[in-house]
């Protein structure tokens, strides 16, 4: 419990947070977790995945494509490319 408070008050940053999702993913790979700490891992990889997400998205609303136009520059809202598609 003490690591899990503590990781609260510390957040990880999004490249922590992908660089333990992959060592959870490769223990979780190679089958050699006992089922109790692989419920565990798995517990942890799916908040850390939510985590990276949620980050995700809070930079792709930060981020906005600059387009060249006849009046000069205009800024644009990033789109997402399956909103481009029409997905």
């Amino acid at each position: 419990m003490a690591k899990a408070k503590a990781e609260q008050q510390q957040p990880l940053s999004f490249e922590e947070a992908i660089e333990r999702l992959e060592s959870i993913v490769s223990k979780l790979e190679s089958g050699d977790v006992p089922l109790e700490a692989a419920i565990e891992l798995f517990q942890e990889g799916m908040q850390l995945s939510q985590l990276c997400g949620a980050k995700l998205e809070q930079v792709e609303k930060k981020i906005e494509v600059l387009i060249e136009t006849e009046n000069g520059i205009q800024k644009k809202p990033f789109a997402a490319a399956n909103e481009d598609k029409g997905e």
